[in-house]
């Protein structure tokens, strides 16, 4: 199907959006059709065949969830199932698209929109994507880096292959070890800067004498060790992506002169008084969430608007099911070629002992766990012998702890027991009775040292 054969047509109940996109598609396609009213879409669809639909998420002023766009794309799917959906949404909506693929939308766009990324969406709809071409495009947005086949780790990719063609700004938010860096180089490296330099900051490890001279570089004789001019971090990112890691741990100092720069797009080397202009897309990421980042005590709420235009949170790894085992079987195939080790594989029982785990470490911490096993490992196999978890993140922390925090990990510890002995060690039963999956009752035995 090509786009001057298409019928499309678009429902939305902003009438400027309507006439923007029926004035941009009349010359292009054979027929556009536009609509205000989403409860005349099934009359609509009965009396013609629409090859693309392009839909709104919301049609309540007072209601801004994208139910409304969900419950219409499912009535247009049950009509019309080989129709393509388009869903229209915003920034701050950009969760629920992503949910709307799950439910038959074949893409969305963001508002606003340029008139040829629009064109070019409905082109790769009218394509009728097949499952092969979805694997090979998850596989360019995933690279060599990024692997994970959980539903959490799919709405990674998702966001991922929308944001990164853009040049929104995006907070990633995640527990340390999760990969965060990871997934803005995925971001740079799906971006229109994907040619240009990707420059990443600890800036969280910088300290107040040395942020500004990193960030913004200076000038010979700005201070006593600068003996020659030195460009910072903003320009060497200049025309590419700067990645600010860590960014929650700024002082209010710092984020001050953070934010001026991120306003006035220009840097001001130390010791200078010449302003460099910049051309950056800015990616920053932090262990906290959000609700602690939005702290105005501790963050700057007009800094967090800057940074913040689309988020993406990495899940821990207890999250992700069987990605441990896809992980894990890649940290083996890497090692074992580093340190020119005969090792393809796992045992059942290693495989188990990693599942159990809950990896408070998170990725990080598995692949040490498999680094260390391949290094030690006699075998061609590794055994759950060979797996050794880190102490470190095994450390019991009570600082901040109260008493009855402590009271409730005692009584959760003993009632485990006291079921399972019930249950004569049967596990299934046993979690079954406490309300958990056995995977989650594994954990807690682990996590309690039982």
């Amino acid at each position: 199907m090509t786009l001057r054969n298409a019928n499309i047509l678009i429902i939305d109940d902003d009438s400027d959006v309507l006439t923007a996109v029926r004035l941009l598609l009349k010359t292009q396609v054979k027929n556009v059709v536009t609509e205000k009213n989403p409860e005349l879409l099934r009359g609509w669809l009965m009396q013609q065949k629409f090859d693309v639909l392009l839909l709104d998420m919301n049609f309540t002023a007072s209601i801004n969830t994208g139910n409304e766009g969900l419950f219409w794309l499912k009535r247009a799917k049950e009509i019309n199932p080989d129709m393509a959906v388009i869903m229209i949404t915003a920034y701050g909506s950009i969760d629920l698209a992503v949910n709307s693929l799950k439910h038959g939308a074949a893409d969305f766009i963001i508002k606003p929109w340029h008139n040829e990324k629009l064109v070019s969406t409905i082109c790769d709809a009218l394509l009728h994507k097949d499952p092969s071409k979805k694997a090979i495009e998850k596989d360019k947005i995933i690279g060599k880096s990024l692997l994970g086949e959980s539903d959490v780790m799919q709405d990674v990719f998702l966001k991922i292959g929308k944001v990164a063609p853009t040049d929104a700004n995006v907070l990633i938010l995640g527990e340390n070890g999760t990969g965060k860096d990871l997934v803005a180089q995925a971001i740079h490296e799906q971006s229109k800067r994907a040619n240009k330099p990707f420059v990443k900051v600890d800036v969280g490890a910088l300290t107040e004498s040395i942020f500004e001279s990193e960030l913004f570089g200076y000038k010979k004789g700005a201070f006593t060790d600068a003996k020659e001019d030195r460009i910072g971090r903003f320009e060497a990112a200049n025309g590419g992506t700067l990645f600010l890691d860590e960014i929650g741990n700024i002082s209010l100092h710092q984020q001050a002169k953070l934010l001026s720069v991120l306003q006035n797009r220009v840097v001001t080397k130390l010791g200078s008084t010449e302003a460099v202009p910049i051309d950056i897309r800015l990616i920053c990421a932090t262990n906290l969430p959000l609700s602690e980042l939005a702290n105005e005590a501790r963050f700057r709420k007009d800094l967090i608007y800057r940074i913040y235009t689309v988020e993406t949170t990495m899940p821990p790894l207890r999250e992700r099911g069987d990605d441990i085992i896809l992980l894990a079987k890649h940290f083996v195939t890497q090692y074992a070629d580093k340190y020119n080790k005969n090792i393809a594989s796992l045992d059942p029982k290693a495989i188990e002992k990693l599942k159990m785990y809950s990896f408070p470490g998170n990725v990080r911490e598995l692949q040490y766990c498999i680094e260390r096993a391949v290094i030690m490992a006699d075998d061609v196999v590794l055994t759950a012998n060979d797996l050794t978890f880190s102490a470190i993140e095994n450390i019991p922390n009570t600082e901040g702890v109260g008493e009855s925090d402590l009271k409730l990990t005692t009584i959760e510890k003993s009632t485990i027991l006291k079921v399972i002995e019930k249950h004569n060690g049967n596990i299934t039963k046993a979690a079954k009775e406490l309300g958990l999956t056995r995977t989650a009752l594994y954990r807690r035995l682990s996590k309690y040292d039982l």
